[in-house]
């Protein structure tokens, strides 16, 4: 299953590091992040719970910047 989802961030370098630390998260086959439309692209491991690994995904990517954002709603 594949998803887009809003995010907040301020630089191409940190939008970068984001899309680097969600590909690291199990459940995850897939993670692409577009700075210039502040949207990320989600391809789920086949029985990933979505919400569980994008909870694990937005505090990822709040390791990588504190003011980057990933919209779950």
């Amino acid at each position: 299953m594949a998803k887009t989802y809003k995010i907040e961030v301020d630089c191409a370098n940190c939008a970068n590091k984001m899309e680097i630390a969600a590909n690291k998260i199990d459940g995850i086959k897939s993670a692409t992040v577009n700075f210039m439309a502040l949207k990320m692209n989600v391809e789920f491991d086949e029985g990933a719970d979505e919400a569980l690994v994008m909870k694990a995904v937005r505090k990822a990517c709040r390791k990588v910047d504190d003011d980057a954002e990933v919209y779950l709603k």
